[in-house]
Order: C-alpha cells, then sequence, then structure tokens
C-alpha cells in the first residue's frame, strides 16, 4: 500500500481510472493541446489518451487543431455553452432563473451606486486612485471579480430563459416517443 493510501488520502492515479483522468484533463484544458500533453498530466498510456481524446473529437466534446504540422485539441467552447444552458434549464424551475436574475441584477445596481460606475470596467479603472487604501483596493478587486462572474451568470440565465420553452417541448417529445417505443 501506498504511504498516501496508508494516510487516507488517495492519489488520482489510485481513485480515478486512466480514461477518467484524461477527460479531467482534457475538457478542463485552457489552451489546445496534444495527447502527448495530455498523456503526461493524466499519467496515462499515450494509446489510451489517444483513444479516449478521439472520443471525446467524435462527441463533440473537444475540437481539434491543426497547429503547423502539430494536431492539437481544445475544448469545444460552443458545446460547452449549451451544455451549460441546458444544464440551467433541466436543474431550475423557470421561475428560479428568474429570481437569480433578478438578485444578479440588484446586485450589479449597488455596485454602479456604491462606486458611482456603470461597469466593472470603469470600476476598474477607480484602482489608480492613490487615496486608496490597500483594504479598499482589495474590496474592489473583490467586486470587480463578483461582478464579471454576475455578468456571465446574467448571459448564460438571459439564454437558458430563452431557451427554456423550446427544451421543455424537445424534452417531452423524447419522451413521448420513448413511452411510444416502450409501449
Amino acid at each position: 500500500m501506498s504511504e498516501s493510501s496508508q494516510n487516507g488520502v488517495q492519489s488520482w492515479t489510485e481513485s480515478m481510472s486512466a480514461r477518467e483522468r484524461i477527460r479531467a484533463i482534457a475538457t478542463t484544458l485552457r489552451e489546445p493541446r496534444s495527447i502527448n500533453w495530455i498523456s503526461d498530466r493524466a499519467d496515462a498510456a499515450w494509446s489510451t489518451t489517444n483513444d479516449e481524446v478521439q472520443d471525446l473529437v467524435e462527441e463533440g466534446v473537444l475540437c481539434r487543431v491543426e497547429a503547423g504540422e502539430r494536431t492539437l485539441y481544445q475544448p469545444d467552447h460552443t458545446q460547452l455553452l449549451f451544455d451549460e444552458i441546458r444544464m440551467l434549464i433541466e436543474k431550475n424551475a423557470r421561475e428560479d432563473l428568474r429570481d437569480e436574475l433578478a438578485a444578479i441584477t440588484r446586485e450589479i445596481e449597488e455596485w454602479q451606486e456604491t462606486y458611482d460606475v456603470e461597469t466593472w470596467e470603469d470600476l476598474e479603472q477607480t484602482l489608480a486612485d492613490c487615496t486608496l487604501s490597500s483594504e479598499q483596493l482589495r474590496k474592489r478587486r473583490d467586486v470587480i471579480a463578483f461582478w464579471r462572474e454576475n455578468e456571465a451568470d446574467r448571459r448564460l440565465i438571459k439564454h437558458a430563459l430563452e431557451l427554456y420553452s423550446d427544451v421543455e417541448s424537445a424534452r417531452e417529445r423524447t419522451t413521448d416517443a420513448t413511452d411510444r417505443a416502450t409501449s
């Protein structure tokens, strides 16, 4: 038994299969990477990594990027966007999404009033003010980070609300077809 297992902590090679590690690495890439890079980080055989990455490309999870003579891979950001929207719709009632959108808008309006700015970019410009204390600077930097997150969340929620009825309708058609097929 390894020392980490004796201490009650499993390494990820003990707790996840090679394919799970490959998927974990590949689906969280921030920039295009090679099979070799993914294989090395996932501590998996090149052939297993190649097979899994090709499966992820076929599933539409990853995109192949040609960089000169090298082939690199990155997450399909379009697919990730639609997956996030779908998850929001499946896990939240329409009214809950509306409430969250209102809460985000309220919070942004409070920051606009508190700091007398319109956007997080305007607030960022105030960081150059030499009269601010380190605590005031830290607080503004935190607000900027939250504001940016809120704007991203707001965009996703708006998309989810716009598509809510269409997704519900598609889900009902799928359920009806499944019911007919199993009857």
